[in-house]
């Protein structure tokens, strides 16, 4: 008698605490946008909701903007969109290019200091459906709250389960289970998504579409180390797209496109071979090939001689443009950068990110605090990295192998995602000045997802001449409106 007296004692104690925990807040406001001369007005809602596991227990406040059509009766379909990092707010995609305005870049540039100007986003994807700007817990507004830690969300799964708890009871909320569905994630979003999906899918719920920004699949394969020549082998087309802009390759294709079909071709049938020799390769081939890297990279044959004709990307940031004084950027290797130490083997600071942060986060914050309303005592956290202990777990329930892991990849998710669900569309943009998620990595692992031809069909490819945020190059975010809307368009039929 005395122990059930304790467990309903201590039963009836944790739904006190439970009703004591925060049940977040949100803010609303009136937005519009114009979209091809035509007003959409929107009803916003900005900040956190409480979140629970599947017994219903809180867990966290869960942080996101939501954007809604006030006059529109249809069942209009809903984008989730969130950014990378592993742990980015989602600023980037929200004040970039999804949102209803944007703050402009004098790309591919540094953006003078405020004030910073702010503008209609006639390249919003606002007219095609709602949007969800989602903050993972560590970032925004989100935290953990009553028993839970910031560990227990803070790795590759335990980050795919939150996420996919939150859209479930947003769905519920907002009762659009029968509405059309996206996931939008850009960088580490990708890697994300391609797990999310299968996620969603596998708890019933079958998205229409992924929108893929700048995507990785295969984290391992970005990963210069010994033994691991693929690495340098899908990093090299993006060095010579980068070399080619810069003007450091001689006689070079007045196109960017049929030039990389050579640096393709290159790579597959002469550089990967190459590589697999080893110290198999004898030193006239190993000339041969020196010469052809310097050719297509802009870097001279002594240097990749010394390299072992293995440039890590870090190396390749400092040397391109060493003469010059200029170090070139991970993120957009159009942007430059006053080079620190002319000595340094590796490149000290990433111009593209110091040229942008400034003005996406002050005008950011600027639109989060006095058009959204948002409590001003609240602070929102842009990323997670400064957060004390914070550390990312990197196993993945698909990637253990008699609990050994022997990959960091979400592809098999997607691969089976797509096998079980025929209809799932997969859109995928690509920056071919992007350093940080090269565009030769995402076409090698669709090319190993061992899809039949119908089925790969389902997989659309971009690509634009800019970088990992390819939307800070006007030409270029165009572009993307177009596809984006082309797709939706496409999965809706």
């Amino acid at each position: 008698m005395k122990d059930n007296n304790s467990k309903i004692s201590s039963s009836a104690k944790e739904k006190v605490e439970e009703k004591d925990l925060p049940k977040g807040e949100i803010f609303t406001s009136t937005q519009s946008v114009i979209i091809d001369g035509k007003t959409i007005n929107l009803a916003a809602e900005t900040g956190t909701v409480q979140l629970r596991d599947e017994k219903d227990k809180p867990i966290a406040l869960f942080g996101f903007t939501h954007y809604k059509k006030t006059d529109s009766t249809e069942n209009r379909p809903i984008v989730f969109a969130f950014n990378g990092g592993p742990l980015s707010a989602s600023f980037w995609l929200h004040f970039g290019v999804l949102g209803p305005k944007r703050v402009e870049i004098n790309d591919p540039s540094y953006t003078k200091p405020a004030p910073y100007k702010v503008v209609n986003n006639e390249f919003s994807i606002l007219d095609k459906a709602d949007l969800v700007m989602i903050d993972p817990i560590g970032v925004g507004f989100s935290k953990p709250i009553g028993k839970s830690k910031w560990k227990d969300f803070w790795g590759v799964d335990q980050d795919i389960r939150s996420i996919g708890l939150f859209i479930e009871q947003f769905i519920i909320r907002s009762e659009k289970f029968n509405a059309p569905k996206y996931l939008l994630g850009e960088s580490y979003g990708t890697f994300r998504s391609a797990g999310l999906v299968k996620h969603l899918q596998d708890k019933g719920m079958a998205m229409n579409g992924v929108i893929m920004v700048s995507a990785v699949f295969e984290l391992h394969d970005l990963m210069s180390g010994p033994g691991n020549d693929l690495s340098y082998l899908i990093h090299f087309p993006s060095y010579a797209s980068t070399a080619w802009y810069h003007n450091k390759v001689k006689d070079k294709a007045e196109n960017l496109e049929s030039f990389l079909k050579d640096v393709r071709s290159f790579t597959e049938n002469e550089y990967a071979t190459a590589l697999f020799k080893g110290d198999q390769l004898i030193l006239n081939e190993k000339e041969a090939i020196a010469q052809r890297l310097a050719h297509f990279s802009g870097l001279s044959k002594s240097f990749w001689l010394k390299a072992d004709l293995r440039v890590t990307s870090n190396e390749f940031y400092q040397e391109l443009l060493r003469e010059e004084g200029l170090t070139i950027s991970r993120l957009d290797s159009r942007f430059t950068g006053v080079n620190e130490d002319l000595l340094s083997q590796f490149s000290l600071t990433d111009p593209c990110f110091d040229a942008i942060i400034p003005p996406y986060i002050s005008a950011f914050k600027d639109y989060l605090y006095n058009e959204l309303n948002v409590r001003k005592d609240l602070t929102y956290a842009t990323d997670a990295y400064t957060r004390k202990d914070f550390k990312w777990d990197w196993k993945h329930k698909g990637n253990l192998i008699m609990n050994a892991q022997v990959a960091i990849s979400t592809l098999p998710d997607m691969t089976s995602a797509m096998k079980r669900n025929p209809n799932l569309k997969i859109l995928i943009l690509n920056g071919y000045y992007d350093l940080a998620t090269v565009f030769y990595g995402v076409e090698y692992s669709i090319n190993h997802m061992g899809l039949d031809k119908e089925l790969k069909k389902n997989i659309i490819m971009k690509y634009y001449e800019a970088g990992h945020m390819m939307y800070t190059h006007i030409p270029s975010m165009q572009k993307l409106k177009k596809d984006v809307d082309a797709f939706i368009d496409q999965t809706l039929n």
